[in-house]
């Protein structure tokens, strides 16, 4: 059974940073797409980074020069490093994996999820 366990979120100032985690378990992919998604109080899931296993990125305008999604395949995680984070970056956050080659958006194409971690982000 796969697992996705995310890590790291918490309540930061504006202008300020956070690293956010996901241990992946039960299953390794010799093929994936690992992604961070988000969602606000009454809006839509929202893609943000997303990462394939052969290389390849792919991010929300909005976040481009501020986030940055990496991997560890060795410890089997995601990370999202966020920086000059503004606050309307507050959401939870969660990260996904698809069994696929393409760096895709919505969050349909996922199969697994983790349980979401809180970022709030005070003006």
């Amino acid at each position: 059974q796969v697992q996705l366990v995310e890590s790291g979120g918490g309540l930061v100032q504006a202008g300020g940073s956070l690293t956010l985690s996901c241990a992946v378990s039960g299953r390794t992919f010799s093929r994936y797409v690992m992604a961070w998604f988000r969602q606000a109080p009454g809006k839509e899931r929202e893609f943000v980074a997303a990462l394939k296993w052969s290389g390849g990125n792919k991010y929300l305008d909005s976040v481009k020069g501020r986030f940055a999604i990496s991997s560890d395949r060795a410890e089997n995680t995601v990370y999202l490093q966020m920086n000059s984070l503004k606050p309307e970056d507050t959401a939870v956050y969660y990260c996904a994996v698809d069994n696929g080659d393409w760096l895709l958006t919505a969050a349909s194409n996922y199969d697994y999820w983790g349980q979401g971690t809180q970022v709030t982000v005070s003006s």
